[in-house]
């Protein structure tokens, strides 16, 4: 995240809310895909390994945690129950028993130099459901 925060300052660009990972796929019991990614007012050219992408449109479901990272998998778990009780489905399709995801984010707006304890970090969590 470093990385690309270096990179977009270093171009001037305006940042317009917290760094976030974005879950391309969801494979646990094998490799995930992950973006790391941190919202900006106007995207630069890519460069690199570092490309720029827009978020797909439409509804999301969010819950926002106060806790450690390492408690989000219960967090996650709360947040799928609840959706599947209320007959949610997501945007999301299985393949070979990885979740492919339309878009799954978490956010941190906790700057880490600021609240270097990350229990008492805030992470924003973002699915986006089925149109």
């Amino acid at each position: 995240m470093v990385r690309v925060s270096g990179w977009l300052t270093g171009r001037g660009a305006e940042l317009a809310g917290a760094p976030f990972f974005r879950f391309n796929s969801v494979d646990m019991q094998g490799e995930s895909e992950i973006e790391a990614g941190i919202p900006v007012v106007s995207m630069p050219e890519p460069e690199g390994a570092i490309g720029v992408a827009v978020l797909p449109r439409g509804r999301y479901v969010t819950v926002t945690h106060a806790g450690h990272p390492d408690q989000l998998f219960g967090v996650i778990a709360a947040v799928r129950e609840w959706a599947e009780r209320e007959g949610l489905e997501w945007d999301m399709t299985v393949v070979d028993g990885a979740e492919r995801w339309a878009c799954r984010l978490e956010s941190y707006p906790t700057d880490p130099r600021v609240e270097p304890d990350p229990s008492r970090w805030e992470i924003e969590l973002a699915f986006r459901p089925a149109d």
